[in-house]
């Protein structure tokens, strides 16, 4: 019996810098795809150029694996477009029955794709594959910062997980079924895709050896624009206000323990004993996988890891309204625009 198609689908903008480690482990896949679609969301570097060129060479090659079988790879050119946009118009474009989705800026083990679709192909009751994203960090603070915010394999739980489209792939009629990614959404399209397949009842497995290396943000202000995005798409797609709720009352706490450590200093040992209870994961996780990175005494290790959590707290708190705001005005305008029909 013939194994199902694979298309291999991402999308792009301004990443002439981060592609080749990606183009190169794509050539360097023991099992390669059977075609590589690309969406270009309006790049204004060398970004589309690279593209073209790896587009032309692999025209010209064979699929090691499969002798006698031309590869393909399409380029869209979709200025503006996001990257739901980008990804959907991507999947419409491939002729794979099962769509493998990666991310510009990652690179991937030779084994990478053979692990992530070997479940759709041997156990057909699957309908979709979440991969995992292993951190590949290039400096201290972003060893850090990968702690900080990055779930070990070990501490994952298949039945939750919302796999990043940096390594997931699905059934072409999953994504049919709920309509693809949303493309009114510019951020956190990935989770509530997740989210969407999960509510039609889709049987998704954890794959950890699918695992996609990625590079952490390298300063606080990338990491602090990251973190903002994010909560700003949870706004707009409504997702876990209970969890951000939360967030500004333990912060309001923490101002008010603050205040009162004025007149009472214990209640600034209080403080500081719930700041270090809330990054208890991240020590664990620094100690848990040392690596030449990671290597700082424990006092500064932990208080660098304070510091990201609430840089990133902060850029949430401020970037949840922004993206409610948006979800409320949208709503508005569309019960307007029924009423005037």
């Amino acid at each position: 019996m013939p194994r199902p198609r694979v298309s291999l689908i991402f999308t792009v903008r301004n990443e002439e810098e981060a592609l080749p480690a990606l183009l190169t482990s794509l050539e360097e896949q023991s099992r390669p795809p059977d075609e590589i679609v690309i969406a270009d969301g309006g790049s204004t570097d060398g970004t589309v150029p690279l593209l073209r060129a790896f587009a032309a060479a692999r025209q010209r090659s064979v699929i090691p694996a499969q002798a006698g079988i031309q590869s393909r790879v399409v380029l869209l050119e979709l200025p503006g477009a996001n990257i739901a946009e980008g990804r959907n118009a991507a999947i419409r474009a491939a002729t794979g029955d099962i769509i493998a989705v990666t991310d510009a800026g990652v690179s991937l083990p030779r084994y990478w794709l053979a692990e992530l679709v070997r479940p759709l192909e041997d156990r057909p009751e699957v309908d979709m594959v979440s991969g995992y994203s292993r951190p590949d960090p290039n400096s201290r603070f972003e060893a850090l910062l990968a702690a900080t915010t990055l779930p070990l394999v070990s501490e994952v739980r298949e039945e939750s997980y919302l796999a990043s489209s940096r390594s997931v792939a699905f059934r072409r009629e999953l994504w049919e079924k709920t309509g693809g990614y949303p493309e009114w959404l510019d951020y956190c399209e990935d989770v509530v895709f997740d989210l969407n397949c999960k509510a039609v009842g889709a049987h998704v497995v954890f794959q950890p050896a699918a695992s996609a290396r990625f590079r952490p943000r390298p300063h606080l202000r990338a990491f602090f624009l990251q973190y903002y995005r994010y909560a700003r798409g949870d706004g707009k797609a409504n997702l876990w206000p209970e969890r951000h709720v939360l967030r500004y009352t333990a912060y309001i706490l923490g101002v008010a323990m603050l205040w009162r450590g004025r007149q009472n200093p214990l209640w600034w040992v209080v403080l500081a004993f719930a700041a270090v209870a809330g990054t208890r994961k991240p020590f664990i996780r620094m100690l848990t996988e040392p690596s030449p990175r990671n290597k700082m005494s424990l006092i500064p290790a932990l208080g660098s890891i304070v510091a990201i959590r609430i840089v990133g707290d902060i850029a949430k708190m401020l970037g949840y309204p922004v993206g409610v705001w948006w979800r409320l005005y949208r709503k508005q305008r569309l019960r307007r625009g029924q009423e005037n029909r």
